[in-house]
């Protein structure tokens, strides 16, 4: 993932988490929310140890969710954050899969295709 679409920093997921909405799919839950600065898109990925103990299954799939996110970066407006956060069934899923998902889910967020989705937060 580019640095200038990476979401960082502990008091940014704190309000991210505190201030979002979330659409949920079969592998993953995506909660946003519009950017407070009005600009730039940043993204993070987490799958916990819940998912899987083993790191490399957790290391292998945040690669998968982060290449289908890559494809899918330019079709986002701008001025979002969101977390893309893998649940459990996601191990059982294949590249195809997350990206049919991914896509769904901004498109059901308002983040691609124009619908801005945006409300009072």
């Amino acid at each position: 993932m580019p640095r200038c679409y990476r979401l960082r920093g502990h008091r940014v997921f704190a309000a991210l988490y505190q201030h979002h909405r979330q659409v949920r799919g079969q592998f993953f839950r995506l909660r946003y929310r519009p950017h407070p600065e009005g600009t730039g898109l940043e993204v993070a990925v987490v799958v916990s140890s819940k998912v899987s103990k083993k790191a490399v299954q957790r290391n292998r799939l945040k690669r998968q969710i982060r290449a289908a996110l890559r494809q899918l970066l330019p079709a986002c407006t701008p001025a979002w954050q969101m977390v893309v956060t893998a649940q459990p069934q996601a191990l059982t899923g294949q590249y195809a899969d997350f990206l049919r998902e991914l896509e769904q889910l901004l498109q059901q967020a308002g983040i691609i295709h124009g619908h801005s989705g945006r409300g009072d937060f």
